[in-house]
């Protein structure tokens, strides 16, 4: 199977999760956003924005990642979540 249709039946798999730690799902959805769009644009949301902050954080822990890694990873990850 190759690396792209591995990430996507992972993408799948998580949403099949019995239970989604809030941590677990940031670091998914950093390497998630890495995969697809490389490393993160735009400026950090302020504090008044818990949520979006999280989610740059999540994403940005990836800089310099290549999208294949980032997939490699995602993949693991959701493996070992057993999904």
């Amino acid at each position: 199977m190759e690396l792209k249709d591995q990430f996507e039946d992972a993408k799948n798999r998580v949403k099949t999760l019995p239970s989604q730690p809030p941590n677990v799902l940031l670091e998914l959805y950093g390497l998630f956003k890495q995969a697809n769009n490389g490393d993160a644009v735009g400026s950090r949301p302020g504090m008044f924005d818990m949520r979006g902050r999280a989610k740059y954080d999540a994403w940005n822990s990836n800089l310099g990642m290549s999208s294949g890694e980032a997939m490699e990873a995602y993949i693991k990850k959701v493996s070992d979540l057993g999904a």
